[in-house]
């Protein structure tokens, strides 16, 4: 027995990376796998069916079920259709791994709005209009689960990458959302940070010497588990993975201070001089 069996899943940009060893594990673990991907350049650039096409063509030849969709996360049509396709295929849609993804890194002040909506569309937009096609089905047959991706760069940070940095927070709010709103219909929404080498990230110094210790393989494993009844009742959770290293990233308030006095109003000169107070802990 699969931990997948009988499930359909779609999983979106799963032509390369992150996306194909995924769709991969979840057909050895029984899934029927929609297999999405526009096909077009790390910058989101052109179309092709190739990408899809391999991935389907690899997992039936390895005896599992699948079909290809080539349809865009970022228009609402496309999200529909994406859907539709395992509905259409596979008569329902049980998990929904959102992982469609484009890059292009300008500086903030070189930054032009066409790079940051390009991301913003495909990342942030993508990820609300695949999340809200697929809870729909999922809300009338009483379950599903749905992984989005975040990134260290939306909760951390990260130089060059203000558009990506900005979809990937905004991704991370929308998981929090989504799992509080959906989790009466049975709905899981959690969310994987994932630092792999792939085909967005290979060209990037850090991936230069450890390409074997952070790869796609490393992180399919937890989607798995996010996608599967072992995630149990578990909603609202980032799980990071960085090669053989799993964490959990969680928003974590200080303590805080009280002012008693003058009707609790704190000056900006009081904020200064309690400011290390008012972080700790």
């Amino acid at each position: 027995m699969g931990l997948l069996d009988g499930k359909s899943a779609v999983i979106t940009g799963a032509g390369n990376g992150i996306g194909r060893a995924t769709a991969l594990l979840f057909a050895r673990e029984g899934a029927r796998v929609v297999v999405n991907d526009l096909g077009g350049s790390r910058a989101g650039e052109g179309a092709a069916a190739s990408a899809a096409d391999a991935v389907v063509a690899e997992i039936r030849a390895a005896g599992g079920t699948a079909v290809a969709s080539y349809d865009s996360v970022s228009t609402p049509e496309g999200a529909r259709a994406i859907v539709d396709t395992a509905v259409r295929e596979f008569g329902r849609i049980d998990v929904l791994i959102n992982n469609a993804g484009v890059l292009r890194d300008k500086t903030l002040l070189k930054m032009e709005l066409p790079h940051w909506d390009a991301v913003i569309d495909v990342h942030l937009k993508g990820t609300f209009l695949c999340t809200q096609a697929a809870a729909a089905p999922m809300k009338d047959q009483g379950s599903g689960r749905i992984v989005n991706t975040t990134s260290v760069s939306g909760l951390l940070g990260n130089f060059g990458q203000a558009n990506y940095s900005a979809a990937k927070a905004g991704i991370y709010g929308l998981t929090r959302t989504a799992s509080i709103e959906l989790q009466r219909y049975g709905i899981s929404v959690n969310a994987v940070a994932p630092i792999a080498k792939t085909r967005m990230t290979e060209d990037l110094p850090m991936f230069a010497k450890i390409a074997d210790t952070l790869s796609p393989e490393h992180v399919a494993p937890a989607h798995l588990f996010l996608a599967s009844d072992l995630c149990g009742e578990r909603t609202g959770v980032v799980l990071a993975v960085a090669g053989a290293r799993m964490s959990v990233y969680k928003v974590v308030e200080s303590a805080g201070q009280f002012k008693e006095a003058d009707g609790g109003v704190w000056t900006a000169a009081e904020i200064a001089d309690h400011f290390d107070a008012i972080a700790k802990g």
